[in-house]
């Protein structure tokens, strides 16, 4: 028996053959990211433009070939454990997490799902790593060393004001390093200068106000703030109220200068927060956390705003200035 078929009709069938292989392409479900922080989004719109670089230089383009699912705390640490859990419930492939707190929140509640960090303290103090070469477990990232930098920014207090005996720090006690080993370093570094220290603590936009009221009626020669997502998600804030009270303040990233802050020396977010991507790309690739070491961030920065040094009726001494990387003018 001969079947005859019409040109019209197999030019049809052929269409809708060759459609299988793009419908099912279509219903491919993209990688899905679960992306927690500790942070607001408008404090960190540089880093994580780098981050996201990262992994579009990877092959991984955020709304194309990966989706990316965010929450922040907005310094509410106490959000973090519901975040991650909502988080996880979406069968993520990855979990993405920063800083500190947030990361151990996130290793708390999985030990299958692959983690990449950014933690200003140790990760293996925190418990994220068995070592900082060999990880070991489901986790893996970068130190940012945010706190680690405390002696040299107490340096670069004392040789900007020469005169300065009492120095203000302010730390946030809910951070997962707040803690007892930076306020230490603090007052070891200003010890060693020749300087006293007193400890302020705040957990609030409320606390920070507070806090310096009681510091210019304690007649401080200086400030210098610890690193915490609270703190950088209130960096207006703190660079407001410091010019307000006409109080020299040293921060821990370039955003707080680049705010009105008077200078700031820390470890460069958006280079950190690219290393975060790369790891991201190379274990969606198919690498393992446990054998991706711990990444030590190596580019710092140094920043003074010359403006709000006028508005303070200080004079930076050349010697300083000619150290910082850049001079707001």
């Amino acid at each position: 028996m001969t079947i005859s078929i019409s040109r019209r009709k197999l030019l049809a069938w052929i269409s809708v053959a060759g459609a299988w292989p793009m419908a099912a392409r279509a219903q491919q479900v993209s990688p899905v990211i679960g992306f927690l922080h500790q942070g607001a989004p408008d404090a960190y719109g540089v880093p994580m433009a780098a981050f996201r670089q990262a992994l579009a230089e990877a092959g991984f383009v955020e709304g194309q070939t990966i989706t990316v699912e965010y929450r922040w705390a907005n310094g509410q640490n106490g959000l973090l454990a519901g975040l991650a859990a909502d988080l996880l419930r979406k069968q993520v492939r990855l979990m993405v997490a920063t800083a500190g707190t947030a990361a151990q929140v996130v290793k708390s509640q999985t030990s299958s799902i692959p983690i990449v960090f950014g933690v200003g303290g140790d990760p293996e103090v925190m418990g994220l790593v068995g070592s900082l070469n060999r990880p070991a477990g489901n986790a893996t990232g970068v130190n940012f060393f945010a706190n680690a930098l405390t002696a040299k920014r107490i340096g670069i207090l004392h040789d900007s004001l020469p005169n300065a005996k009492r120095v203000a720090a302010l730390v946030n006690p809910d951070s997962a390093v707040p803690g007892l080993t930076a306020i230490d370093e603090a007052i070891s570094a200003t010890t060693s200068v020749g300087l006293s220290t007193e400890i302020f603590r705040a957990r609030n936009s409320n606390e920070i106000d507070a806090m310096f009221k009681t510091v210019s009626q304690g007649h401080f020669d200086a400030l210098l703030v610890l690193a915490s997502p609270l703190f950088s998600t209130r960096r207006a804030q703190l660079a407001t109220l410091a010019a307000h009270y006409s109080i020299p303040a040293i921060f821990f990233s370039r955003e707080f200068a680049e705010a009105g802050g008077l200078m700031s020396y820390g470890t460069s977010f958006a280079d950190a927060y690219r290393q975060m991507g790369l790891y991201t790309a190379r274990i969606l690739k198919g690498e393992k956390p446990a054998e991706l070491p711990v990444v030590q961030a190596s580019k710092f920065e140094f920043v003074i705003n010359l403006q709000t040094a006028k508005l303070l009726g200080l004079d930076i001494p050349p010697g300083v200035l000619a150290q910082a990387d850049e001079v707001i003018e």
